[in-house]
C-alpha cells in the first residue's frame, strides 16, 4: 500500500520542482545530472518501478510493461550503456498499460515520436542501435540508480532541472519542508526587488578589498 496519494502529490511536487525538493529531502536522492530530458518541457511525478537491463539487452523492459501498476514511471539501470533499449513502440506500450513515463541511465530512439506523443523520457544518450531480448536481470526490486536509491513506489520528481527519487516515507516531510523553503525564497526575492541584498539577508560575511 502507498504511503502517499500520487494524484495529491504530484500538483505540490511539480510547482516546488526538483530542485527544491532536493534540498528539501536532506537524502542522497538527487540522480546523475548526465540523465536528461530527451524533449524540452517533460516532467514526471509519480511512483518509481525499478528494474534493470543487461547491456545492450531490453528484455526487462518488455516484462515491465506487463508488471509495472497503472501510474508508474519506470527506472532502468542499464550500467549507463548507450543503446536504443527503447523506442517508439514501447513508447506505445506504455501509454497503453498506463506507465507514465521512463528514466534510464542508457539510451533510447525515435525521439520526435515520444515528443509527439507527449511521452516523458530522460535519458543518458540517444542511439539508433537495437538491442537483443535475453535476459532480465531484475524487474520491480530495489536497484541503485546513479547517486540514489530506488524502491518500488518511490516517488520520482523529473523535469528540466534534473531528477530526484524520494523515499516513501520521506514523501509527505519533504513536500511540507519544501513549500517552507520555496516560501522563504519567495520573501527573499521580494525584499531584494526592495532594494535589499544577498549578502545582507543570507548574514554572509563581507570580505574587505585591499586597497
Amino acid at each position: 500500500m502507498s504511503l502517499y496519494n500520487i494524484e495529491a502529490v504530484a500538483p505540490r511536487a511539480k510547482a516546488l520542482g526538483s530542485s527544491t525538493l532536493y534540498e528539501a529531502s536532506g537524502l542522497p536522492t538527487a540522480v546523475d545530472p548526465a540523465i536528461r530530458p530527451i524533449w524540452r518541457g517533460a516532467f514526471i511525478a509519480a511512483p518509481a518501478y525499478p528494474l534493470e537491463c543487461s547491456p545492450g539487452d531490453n528484455l526487462a523492459l518488455h516484462l515491465a510493461l506487463e508488471r509495472a501498476p497503472k501510474g508508474s514511471v519506470l527506472v532502468v539501470s542499464t550500467g549507463n550503456f548507450i543503446a536504443g533499449y527503447w523506442g517508439e513502440v514501447l513508447t506505445v506500450a506504455a501509454q497503453a498499460a498506463g506507465v507514465v513515463g521512463l528514466v534510464i541511465d542508457g539510451g533510447v530512439r525515435d525521439i520526435q515520436a515520444m515528443e509527439k506523443l507527449g511521452f516523458p523520457v530522460f535519458a543518458r544518450g540517444v542511439s539508433v542501435k537495437g538491442t537483443i531480448k535475453a535476459t532480465a536481470p531484475s524487474v520491480g526490486e530495489p536497484i541503485p540508480f546513479n547517486g540514489a536509491q530506488v524502491v518500488a513506489g518511490d516517488l520520482l520528481v523529473a523535469d528540466d532541472d534534473g531528477i530526484v527519487i524520494i523515499p516513501q516515507a520521506e514523501v509527505e516531510r519533504t513536500l511540507v519542508d519544501g513549500m517552507a523553503r520555496f516560501t522563504k525564497e519567495t520573501r527573499m526575492m521580494d525584499a531584494l526587488r526592495e532594494g535589499r541584498t544577498t549578502v545582507e539577508l543570507m548574514g554572509l560575511k563581507r570580505q574587505e578589498v585591499a586597497q
